[in-house]
């Protein structure tokens, strides 16, 4: 299988950045694993959008999918109270 390529916004960066940092580590390393597995097991399509989330820990990353062009683009990472208010 082709590994796809990782796309962060950049306000989803920001919000990396001010995870604490035990945490910020461990939601690299999730979505740097998307790269070779973009549909692991635990990821849900969202309702209604062409995007899925995992979880890790308390916070959530929601992320699209591109299987035509191999990129993962990361578009939110939160913890699950405020990462699906106000659109995505």
């Amino acid at each position: 299988m082709a590994s796809y390529r990782l796309f962060i916004k950049p306000s989803a960066a920001k919000e990396i950045e001010a995870l604490p940092k035990k945490e910020r580590i461990r939601v690299i390393h999730r979505i740097q694993d998307l790269s070779e597995d973009p549909r692991p097991s635990g990821c849900e399509k969202l309702s209604g959008q062409d995007k899925f989330r995992i979880r890790q820990g308390q916070y959530r990353i929601v992320y699209s999918v591109s299987d035509k062009e191999l990129v993962i683009c990361v578009v939110k990472v939160g913890p699950r109270k405020d990462v699906y208010r106000g659109g995505i």
